[in-house]
């Protein structure tokens, strides 16, 4: 396998080289690493690149690798991954984004980067996302901005965009990211791959908050369905006092893209109430898999639960997030400026949260009558990157909205969620789709992205960058 081959491939391949001594995690982190330096200044995907102490522990891998037997070793010992700029790794600056926070160093690792630490990864560095993760491209003031590996013209989405940059252009091979609205499942599609955003509770938001009422959760951008699966099992699991929790599934997740499952009943749309119809290539992304979901034998109609009263009320608990940073409202950027204004009282919040809940019961009934739901991920592919500079705040808003429609209601619903590529747009960037899931069923939603994704495989590798 050449160079460009090793970084393109999976985690759990990787994972394996490692294990049967073929690759060291030295070699693998140096890959990494001099792709990083070669490409993060085009691409503004890494905020932080933590090239120090990802050598040092990789040669400490490397040596224990020689002494150790590789059966007692950890699932993913000596396999490079990234982590958003969102989470705390400890001794390392955390940002959010924010230039007034550049000096800012954690003291503490999250609950959720202990246990990708646990499981054997290694660190490269903290990704790049929008200022507190409030947009759904990465474009933050003091930093450059995170551009897609397929066309640098266009961004990689938000919030986790730096995260989705890195794995689509090869300087990490598997990324932790967070979704609040599609953060997770938007980048994955604008950059061709596989975005899984979990049920709410299946991984922990400890040591702190959620802040938002639950719609946030951490999640995974990976190249493939059974690398998402991989890393979900690491990183899912109760907390004490975690505010939600799921009991751990009867398989692994890992397990789930092998899992049998008979005949599904599917519903499906291209239009998404109250915003209209997804672009025509977003329209057709979704009728092939609807026609490859028929060829293997699933019950595939038509079906949309109506998303119109939800728009108000999650924009109330959303922008409340932009409040929940404690950032002085002159040290935040315009946009952030604008939503932080429109932060009513505690009882607007509250009021907001009982009418998100209202509406969610009824999304979650919808799935009385299906086993999955297929959406467009996105209402149209990338956005340019400073497409929106020139709007008005109340005008980015609008087209935030229309472009990101079919995400926001599961985290309302706190339903799992995942974003599978399926091919290129006429301009040749990344298209795909969603599949939607029963709560706490990530089993059967990982079950049919892995079906989807052996009926089609994808090209994971862009063209665009030099490498």
């Amino acid at each position: 396998m050449n160079l460009d081959d090793l970084a393109f491939s999976s985690a759990l391949e990787q994972a394996q080289l490692i294990r049967s001594k073929q690759l060291s995690p030295t070699e693998l982190v140096e890959l990494y690493l001099n792709r990083i330096e070669l490409l993060n200044p085009q691409l503004g995907c890494y905020f932080t690149v933590m090239a120090e102490t990802a050598i040092a522990e990789a040669q400490t891998q490397t040596e224990q690798l020689a002494t150790d037997d590789p059966l007692e070793l950890p699932p993913f010992f000596g396999v490079p991954i990234s982590i958003k700029d969102l989470n705390a790794v400890a001794g390392v600056r955390c940002t959010y984004g924010s230039r007034v926070l550049m000096n800012q160093e954690a003291t503490y690792d999250d609950a959720v980067v202990t246990r990708i630490r646990q499981a054997g990864f290694i660190i490269l560095g903290k990704t790049a996302t929008s200022e507190v993760g409030s947009l759904p491209y990465t474009e933050p003031e003091g930093f450059l901005p995170a551009r897609n590996p397929w066309n640098l013209e266009y961004t990689p989405g938000g919030s986790s965009g730096g995260a989705a940059a890195s794995v689509a252009a090869g300087l990490c091979a598997i990324a932790h990211g967070s979704d609040g609205g599609g953060s997770v499942r938007g980048p994955a599609f604008c950059c061709g791959l596989v975005g899984l955003k979990p049920s709410r509770g299946r991984i922990s938001h400890a040591p702190v908050g959620d802040y938002q009422n639950g719609i946030s959760t951490n999640g995974v951008i990976a190249r493939t369905v059974a690398d998402a699966a991989a890393l979900l099992d690491v990183m899912s699991g109760y907390v004490t006092g975690d505010p939600y929790w799921l009991p751990n599934p009867e398989v692994s997740f890992l397990q789930a893209t092998q899992h049998p499952i008979g005949s599904l009943k599917i519903a499906f749309s291209t239009k998404i109430p109250p915003v209209g119809e997804a672009t025509e290539a977003c329209q057709e992304a979704v009728k092939d898999t609807v026609q490859l979901l028929e060829d293997m034998g699933h019950q595939v109609e038509r079906g949309c639960p109506d998303f119109t009263d939800l728009i108000e009320p999650f924009k109330v608990v959303w922008q409340a997030g932009v409040a929940a940073s404690g950032i002085p409202k002159d040290l935040l950027t315009p946009m952030n400026q604008w939503l932080l204004e429109q932060t009513g009282s505690a009882g607007d919040y509250l009021r907001a949260v009982s009418q998100l809940q209202g509406v969610a019961r009824r999304i979650v009934a919808f799935f009385d009558q299906f086993d999955i739901l297929l959406l467009p991920t996105y209402m149209h592919s990338a956005i340019r990157v400073g497409e929106y500079e020139h709007l008005s705040p109340e005008e980015t808003i609008e087209q935030i909205i229309k472009w990101i429609a079919p995400c926001p209601p599961f985290n309302a619903t706190g339903q799992p969620a995942i974003a599978i590529p399926t091919g290129l747009s006429a301009e040749g960037l990344p298209i795909g789709v969603q599949l939607i899931g029963k709560p706490a069923d990530e089993i059967t939603l990982i079950a049919i992205a892995a079906q989807l994704e052996a009926a089609k495989p994808w090209n994971h590798r862009p063209t665009a960058i030099s490498s």
